[in-house]
């Protein structure tokens, strides 16, 4: 079973920064690509940012040019490099991993989420 493990979450204040990390493990099958979400209190999960297979990225306009997206392919760990953080980026954040496989459907696989939360 492929398995996420998020860390790095935890309280910042506002202007401050913070790397997320997500560890993939039991990949035997190749990565199409990685992406953060998240959600805060009463609002729908939202896309942050993905990296594709070929190192592409993008992120939601909320977030450009203050977060920044990687990965470390030896290792299958994510990031995301959190800088310049606002009040309003506070939210439960999630990894997920779109796998491909050879005779089924690509296959979406999720974190558990890690909390950030930004005072002003």
């Amino acid at each position: 079973q492929v398995q996420l493990v998020e860390s790095g979450g935890g309280l910042v204040q506002a202007g401050g920064s913070l790397r997320l990390s997500c560890k993939a493990s039991q990949i035997t099958s190749r990565i199409n690509n990685m992406g953060w979400y998240r959600q805060a209190p009463g609002k729908e999960r939202e896309l942050v940012a993905v990296i594709s297979d070929g190192a592409s990225t993008s992120y939601a306009d909320s977030v450009k040019g203050r977060f920044a997206i990687s990965r470390d392919n030896a290792k299958n760990i994510l990031y995301l490099h959190m800088n310049s953080l606002k009040p309003e980026d506070t939210a439960v954040y999630y990894c997920k991993v779109q796998l491909d496989f050879l005779l089924e459907p690509a296959r979406d696989y999720w974190g558990q989420g890690t909390q950030v939360t930004v005072s002003s």
